[in-house]
């Protein structure tokens, strides 16, 4: 059996990573996902939250909005809104963004508006994770 498998990392604006990965875990609607090679096909929801993944032998860490993933036995690809590695987050503008979004939950909205404001500040908490946890790591 393989050892890796070919991963596609695609952000909207920009190709974030494309090559070959060992071990790979992303945030799927019901829980982590974790995928080797050789994994049973499928397509799933990504949820707002961390990408990790190992390349030789080193894990990498990436925050991801939302977006799906097609995998395969030796492919797999993760199309996201936005994916950044820990160092490009702006924390300050994440911070500013969950702060606004948090007033605006504050507020009567519809119930769609809710659910808008809901996910502006789970991207923006989640930003802000991810920024705080690998920041050592720069």
């Amino acid at each position: 059996m393989a050892k890796t498998f070919r991963l596609e990392l695609l952000a909207s604006d920009r190709p974030f990573y494309i090559g070959e990965c060992e071990h790979l875990v992303y945030p799927a609607h019901d829980g982590l996902m974790g995928i080797l090679p050789g994994h049973e096909s499928l397509v799933t929801i990504v949820q707002p939250g961390e990408i990790k993944y190992k390349v030789d032998g080193e894990w990498r860490y990436c925050a991801i909005s939302e977006g799906f993933a097609e995998v395969r036995s030796d492919y797999v690809l993760i199309l996201g809104d936005a994916i950044e590695l820990p160092d490009e987050i702006d924390a300050k503008r994440a911070e500013e963004a969950a702060g606004r979004a948090k007033e605006l939950m504050r507020q009567k909205q519809s119930i769609l508006e809710y659910y808008h404001t809901q996910a502006a500040l789970n991207r923006a908490m989640n930003r802000l994770k991810i920024s705080k946890r690998h920041s050592h790591e720069i």
